[in-house]
């Protein structure tokens, strides 16, 4: 995804690959952050979405601990949006119980 984003980025701003002008330098001169920052910034806003919603709320049916019947489908299974946040928030260097964490 980063990858097609700077493509555009240096199609907007004028410049190939060739010209051999490094991402941080695109980024700085258009004034745009890298899309991780952006995807983890989502990712909390997200998450303090669904906690604020009542109990009985559709969305928070559907929560972290539900069980899928039937069969699992081949390959790694799917990251959750629980380790995907345990994993932001042990980077940033905050506090990943679970009782912090309010899962």
């Amino acid at each position: 995804m980063g990858v097609a984003k700077m493509r555009m980025l240096r199609g907007m701003y004028g410049h190939t690959r060739k010209d051999k002008i490094g991402n941080e330098d695109i980024r700085g001169k258009v004034g745009v952050a890298k899309i991780e920052g952006n995807m983890k910034e989502n990712r909390f806003w997200w998450f303090g979405h669904v906690q604020r919603r009542p109990t009985d709320a559709p969305v928070r049916k559907c929560d972290y601990g539900t069980e899928v019947q039937g069969r699992r489908g081949r390959g790694r299974p799917r990251k959750t949006l629980e380790e995907t946040l345990r994993k932001d928030l042990s980077i940033g260097g905050h506090d990943t119980k679970p009782s912090a964490m309010a899962f």
